[in-house]
């Protein structure tokens, strides 16, 4: 079995299962967030659904695993939105204790955060 080092992301996290339970516990936080709710108002079901599916295959793909992300780049899905620095350091902190509150040991949360604040200039708008 080959040493935790040399292993992807996406195996130290635990799979697809793990990082769907991820996005599920953080698009909920998410969506119930005061500041960070209204993004999603007026958006049916079935466009959360195909939401949530694309950040699965965005982050899947991009921790290592196999699955091929077919969305838009970052800039692209974001533009228009008027996402704010605030914004921004909302979504951080839920991101972490979603991290926390999955018990994801420390390494690897640092590596998912560190990723998703390499994000941060494709999502946030210049005021």
């Amino acid at each position: 079995m080959p040493d935790t080092l040399e292993q992807s992301l996406y195996k130290r996290l635990g799979g697809y299962d793990a990082v769907a339970a991820a996005v599920d516990d953080l698009l909920q936080r998410l969506h119930s967030n005061p500041q960070l709710g209204g993004y999603w108002k007026g958006t049916s079901r079935d466009s959360h659904r195909r939401d949530r599916q694309l950040i699965v295959d965005y982050m899947v793909e991009a921790a290592g695993g196999p699955v091929f992300y077919t969305g838009c780049d970052m800039k692209l899905s974001h533009v228009g939105l008027g996402i704010s620095d605030s914004d921004w350091q909302v979504f951080m902190q839920h991101a972490g204790a979603t991290l926390e509150q999955l018990s994801v040991p420390a390494k690897e949360k640092d590596e998912v955060l560190t990723f998703l604040t390499s994000l941060k200039g494709d999502i946030i708008e210049s005021a």
